[in-house]
């Protein structure tokens, strides 16, 4: 299985999944779909699957025109979200299992970005290999999603089912929020080296205005302040030993922050 990874808006990614033997395709999350058709067309493959996280118009808005240009397809998400994707056809839960070609994914129920969200975890096809974990907005690169329709400790235990997962996966998450997650995740975590060396590379990275996603969820586990609620330098900052609690005020810190900073452009999911 191939992955190809097409921006668009200002800052997310919608995923192609490619199955070159069988010449068929698969796509996460598909915002908008005129870069999907002419990615489909230039490599005369035909969509099958439209696999949607949660319902969020910027992860769904491209669903009908690309069901009209390929009315065969069919279309997954959370069985939550019955009513808000377009065209849903399956409705999934904790456990379910998704086929695309000859790759199974499995499909984690990982409320707290909204009360449906799912992810979809396709673990490696042979040992060594990469697995590959498309999470939408609840873990980012360096950060997580906003609490729009969940609790912080649905988060922390959606969170928890992603962070149970081997180092070797790859996290494809939507959107290009990277730079920012890490420099909110120095003011909270500072003496934290791998975190110091990531933002250095990942700075780098977008001054030559390359993608950070995927990242690695070994990574996140050493970098990332919301999948490290049991850290005792995060617990120190926020005056919390309790889980939930010390994820909780970590996250209305990002919020607080990022409301603050009138100068930074930001995403209302971010």
């Amino acid at each position: 299985m191939q992955i190809v990874r097409i921006p668009v808006l200002s800052d997310n990614y919608v995923f192609l999944l490619l199955d070159s033997r069988h010449k068929i395709a698969a796509v996460v999350d598909p915002a908008v779909a005129q870069p999907v058709l002419e990615k489909l067309h230039e490599l005369d493959v035909e969509l099958v699957a439209i696999f949607n996280t949660h319902h969020h118009h910027d992860h769904v808005g491209g669903n009908r025109e690309l069901i009209e240009e390929y009315p065969k397809v069919t279309v997954y998400g959370g069985e939550l979200d019955k009513g808000r994707i377009p065209g849903q056809k399956v409705f999934l839960h904790e456990g379910s299992q998704v086929q695309f070609g000859e790759r199974t994914a499995t499909v984690f129920f990982v409320p707290g970005h909204t009360r449906a969200h799912i992810a979809y975890y396709f673990p490696p096809a042979t040992p060594g290999e990469t697995g590959e974990l498309f999470c939408g907005d609840t873990l980012f690169a360096g950060g997580c999603g906003r609490l729009f329709e969940g609790t912080p400790a649905q988060m922390v235990d959606s969170l928890g089912k992603i962070r149970a997962l081997p180092d070797n996966t790859r996290v494809w998450c939507a959107h290009e929020y990277t730079l920012k997650n890490l420099q909110f995740a120095l003011s909270v975590d500072s003496n934290n080296e791998d975190l110091q060396q990531r933002y250095t590379k990942v700075q780098a990275c977008r001054n030559q205005g390359e993608a950070t996603v995927p990242s690695l969820l070994g990574v996140e586990k050493r970098t990332n302040p919301f999948l490290r609620w049991d850290a005792p330098a995060l617990q120190t900052t926020v005056k919390s030993s309790e889980p939930v609690q010390t994820f909780a005020r970590l996250r209305e810190m990002k919020d607080l922050a990022g409301s603050l900073n009138k100068n930074v452009e930001r995403s209302p999911y971010l």
